[in-house]
């Protein structure tokens, strides 16, 4: 961690304000990062240091204005800084940004360019939206639309380099997994099924618990730290869990592993069987680790996240054989408690689980098709930096 010099402008900067999970800040947090890795200059605002922490621990003894894996990291507060404007101002996710700061892009020449970054969806609309201008009703400027997506014409996913290799490396060295369970109570059961769980909560959580209690495999599941864990101690009639505490209950081994950082995440997704994962960044990392994924999307208004589920299920599911397809839609729909296609009520996961477990053979080849496939997108920081390219010639 290096102090800042206060006179420094960056190439870019990231405006994150924290909404109710780590979704947006991780991706931020991602994203700034690769690219000051890439050797640009980049600052991050947000204003929930208490969540950054989370995924950047070094950030919890310091304050603001701290240096972190290259990126400057201030505090988004409702008093803002005057700070010269960088070349690339991209805002996450619709924040709005500080009039001052507006003012002060607005001022700057060559004027900075200015980014809308939105949220990740499957559907098709998202590449005919992709950069799509937007000039400020005020002031001389003009903010453009990026919009991650599965479309060779939207900005794609992130994908850092180096990617690809560190997850066939890790897959290779079968002592850096033995490592990691090392770290984590223990290696599984040989014939283990090894289950990571990030979750939002689930309801009909406690028969899917059963299930796997009572299943004929036994099942290695891994739970970050979270609101989830009381969820699972009510579930299994336990009068709380604690980070580090090991559970054994018929097939299941349970264990309460603590929140790590998005590489510690990374090693963990590469390791498990199957990965449950919720929201937009651990979403697309489970992608990237090529293994059965189950996607606990986040809801919204009016049920809008019905139709971005099925956007994806249908680009995923494309080319998979009907049986697994079949299983798999099933399983993501009622873990998300959607509806049948046909209206019908949703299943429960534990009901579902049976055929689900059944397609994890073909379910495997198919991740890591799908996964192969992905690496053909555009790089989502690629397109930032291109942007970042126009600004500085402009």
């Amino acid at each position: 961690m290096l102090p800042t010099p206060a006179s420094a402008v960056p190439d870019c900067e990231f405006f994150c304000q924290v909404v109710d999970n780590f979704g947006d800040i991780g991706v931020c947090w991602r994203l700034a990062r690769d690219l000051a890795a890439r050797g640009h200059a980049v600052r991050l605002w947000v204003d929930d240091w208490a969540t950054l922490a989370r995924l950047c621990p070094q950030v919890a003894g310091g304050g603001d204005g701290m240096r972190v894996e290259g990126v400057e990291l201030r505090h988004w507060t409702q008093v803002f800084p005057v700070v010269e404007p960088a070349r690339l101002v991209v805002e996450a996710f619709a924040c709005e940004l500080p009039e001052a700061h507006l003012a002060g892009m607005a001022a700057r020449q060559p004027r900075p360019v200015w980014i809308n970054l939105e949220y990740l969806s499957a559907e098709d609309w998202v590449a005919g939206v992709h950069g799509m201008a937007s000039p400020h009703p005020r002031l001389p400027l003009t903010k453009y639309f990026c919009f991650p997506g599965f479309d060779a014409r939207s900005g794609g996913l992130p994908r850092e380099p180096g990617l690809v290799g560190a997850r066939a490396a890790f897959r290779a060295d079968t002592g850096a997994r033995a490592q990691l369970f090392a770290g984590l109570g223990g290696a599984p059961a040989a014939d283990a099924l090894v289950v990571s769980l990030f979750a939002y909560g689930h309801p009909q959580l406690a028969g899917l618990l059963a299930a796997w209690c009572a299943g004929p495999r036994p099942l290695c599941l891994l739970v970050p730290e979270g609101r989830i864990v009381a969820d699972i101690a009510a579930a299994l009639d336990l009068p709380g869990l604690a980070t580090g505490d090991r559970v054994v209950h018929g097939a299941l081994d349970l264990r309460v592993i603590p929140f790590a950082d998005q590489d510690g995440y990374d090693r963990l997704l590469w390791a498990c069987d199957l990965n449950f994962v919720r929201g937009e960044d651990s979403f697309v990392r489970a992608q990237w680790a090529a293994h059965p994924f189950v996607w606990q999307i986040y809801r919204q208004a009016e049920d809008v996240h019905h139709v971005k589920l099925d956007a994806f299920l249908q680009r995923y599911c494309a080319g998979l054989e009907a049986t697994p397809a079949d299983a798999l839609r099933a399983f993501w729909r009622a873990w998300n408690e959607v509806g049948s296609e046909d209206g019908g009520l949703p299943d429960s996961p534990a009901a579902c689980w049976p055929a689900f477990a059944a397609a994890l053979p073909a379910l495997e080849a198919h991740a890591g098709r799908w996964a192969a496939t992905l690496a053909d997108l555009p790089d989502l920081v690629d397109t930032l930096a291109h942007y970042l390219e126009a600004a500085v010639k402009s």
